[in-house]
């Protein structure tokens, strides 16, 4: 069930493991209520799928997720014929006898379909139960796809020339997520409620360990979060995200013995940072800045 005010869905997502800053949990609130979809833009890691994720386990309703990708096309993002089935029955009329021809309608029937997560979060949204409809790094499909796809925002409606419209019973919750490797259309942009995920401060990155690593001792959460602060103010080709945090606090609440040392987190760059380029940047700082 969603939260009919703020403060209550605020602490929701806390109840569900997620810290929301509250312009965030405003847009979230906002975007529920209005209808309209939510678009999420900012760092990788930095939490915008995990916001989809929540919205369904609080909604009771089902999560469908479009990863997209370079040369995601309508047939992969809607729905396919499935070949492979129809051959068989055509095979299998043909063996009845019941005629040399076989009609179009023998096979070109909604049971021939494969629904792909477009399709399905249409066809499986109702009042009593709207699904979660998660397009997923949206800025790594094409421009083609993004106008495609505004058309279904439009009224959640699909038109298949072989069975006919096929409409939403009620418009999914709908989250969109871009890491912003390019521009995504103002057109789509227009149709949703907007919000810029930004790294955490250290206080509220410390709780998100805290709650999402549990034995970890709370001063080295503390510690661990200061440390990553300090790292993404670095010159990094790739800042890390929460995602590196909570691994990082995995790998650190392991090996720890104590507080976060200049040893320790050498040993361990390589948990947080994935380019050899950025080790190089850290070490030649001195990795002691991080644990001062």
């Amino acid at each position: 069930m969603i939260p009919s005010t703020v403060e209550e869905l605020g602490a929701a997502l806390e109840g569900h493991d997620y810290f929301a800053s509250e312009d965030l949990t405003v847009a979230i609130h906002l975007a529920l209520h209005l209808g309209r979809p939510l678009f999420l833009e900012g760092e990788a890691g930095v939490g915008k799928t995990e916001v989809a994720k929540v919205l369904a386990r609080l909604n009771g309703g089902e999560l469908i997720r479009l990863q997209c990708y370079e040369g995601l096309d309508i047939g992969q993002a809607l729905y396919e014929w499935d070949y492979a089935r129809q051959m068989l029955e055509i095979r299998l009329i043909e063996a009845r006898g019941e005629g040399s021809k076989v009609d179009a309608r023998d096979i070109m029937s909604r049971e021939f379909l494969i629904a792909r997560p477009l399709l399905q979060a249409i066809e499986r949204s109702s009042p009593s139960q709207r699904a979660v409809l998660l397009v997923d790094e949206l800025d790594r499909a094409d421009e083609e796809f993004e106008a495609f796809l505004l058309e279904i925002l439009s009224d959640f409606q699909v038109s298949i020339p072989e069975i006919g419209t096929v409409k939403a019973e009620a418009p999914p919750i709908v989250v969109l997520t871009s890491n912003r490797t390019r521009e995504i259309h103002d057109a789509l942009k227009r149709r949703c409620i907007y919000h810029w995920i930004d790294y955490p401060d250290p206080d509220l990155e410390a709780a998100i360990v805290r709650r999402k690593v549990p034995g970890i001792e709370e001063e080295l959460a503390g510690t661990l979060a200061t440390a990553m602060a300090r790292l993404r103010d670095m010159d990094l080709f790739k800042p890390p995200g929460v995602a590196e945090t909570l691994d990082w606090a995995e790998s650190l609440r392991l090996l720890s013995h104590g507080g976060l040392t200049s040893g320790l987190v050498d040993q361990t760059l390589g948990v947080v940072l994935k380019y050899k380029d950025d080790i190089d940047v850290v070490r030649g700082l001195g990795v002691e800045q991080l644990v001062r």
